[in-house]
């Protein structure tokens, strides 16, 4: 055994380390891309009846089921991709967020004013008191979201509480739906959202909390979501939702993950805190949760 590891070590080439080492990442990545999803559970299925199948035709030495394993492999790996189209989606979104090449200086959407958070929050607070019929307010960040805004009717205007007011007023025709902020314009309203089916510990909770849920796990949007039953204030990026959010928090949050020079200094002071992750969304998520 001994002699065997020495004669495979004396064959490798600092080539074949490389080549080793770029498919383990490949293979951890996918790991951890599709941890806690849904593709989680069909990949462990799919290993299982894989191993079981193998195990069993070469015990009992069954010929057919050997060869029916064997030639559904290529069919397998044809059919991954389109089984995890979501995640390859999220995974090539999350590597043109990264990428610094991608998002050079200049190149990023514009982003919130402090002028045009403060008209946010006011807006959510005043829904917030009056509870009908409630509101969902996505905030554009670096991932676009054209596709969502083709399915809901071009506003095109400033940012400001009487426009959003406008907007989510009771039987209003733009009412039935999510708005769409990108920078300090309301870039459309009434936008039909996808709805998250991995609700989890919320699944108590209504459509408008699922579509918040929805958007932020394919995207890197900030939505708040006002609910028309109890008034109450959600905020859900990247797949988590914090509820009962004070407007003091919402503010200081979406300060932190649109205000660029917040974000910088925010960094540096992770960066020197002991045990910081380093992650602005994280860490805006749980000054959220911090009462």
């Amino acid at each position: 055994m001994i002699e065997f590891f020495q004669a495979l070590f004396n064959q490798l080439t600092w080539v074949d380390v490389l080549d080793i080492l770029i498919v383990t990442l490949i293979i951890y990545a996918i790991l951890v891309l599709v941890r806690g999803t849904r593709a989680d559970q069909i990949l462990q299925g799919l290993a299982i009846v894989l191993l079981v199948g193998i195990l069993i035709s070469s015990v009992f030495h069954l010929t057919l089921l050997g060869w029916l394993l064997r030639n559904s492999i290529p069919a397998i790996l044809i059919a991954l991709p389109v089984i995890f189209q979501p995640e390859l989606r999220r995974l090539l979104e999350y590597l043109g967020r990264s990428s610094r090449v991608v998002n050079l200086p200049g190149t990023n959407i514009t982003r919130s004013t402090e002028r045009t958070v403060d008209e946010i929050c006011q807006a959510v607070a005043v829904l917030k008191e009056r509870r009908h019929p409630g509101a969902l307010l996505c905030i554009e960040r670096s991932t676009g979201l054209q596709d969502y805004v083709a399915t809901g009717v071009r506003v095109e205007g400033l940012v400001s509480i009487e426009l959003l007011l406008s907007i989510f007023y009771p039987n209003s025709p733009l009412h039935d739906g999510a708005v769409i902020i990108r920078g300090d314009r309301v870039v459309a309203a009434r936008v039909v959202l996808p709805l998250s089916e991995a609700v989890g510990e919320h699944a108590e909770l209504g459509t408008r909390h699922r579509a918040a849920l929805g958007l932020s796990e394919q995207t890197d949007a900030v939505v708040v979501v006002v609910s028309e039953q109890t008034g109450k204030v959600s905020l859900a990026e990247h797949g988590r939702l914090v509820q009962n959010v004070s407007d003091e928090r919402l503010r200081r949050v979406l300060l932190l993950l649109r205000d660029p020079g917040r974000r910088m200094r925010r960094r540096a002071a992770t960066r020197l805190a002991p045990g910081a992750t380093g992650s602005l969304a994280r860490d805006a998520i749980k000054s959220a949760e911090r009462p």
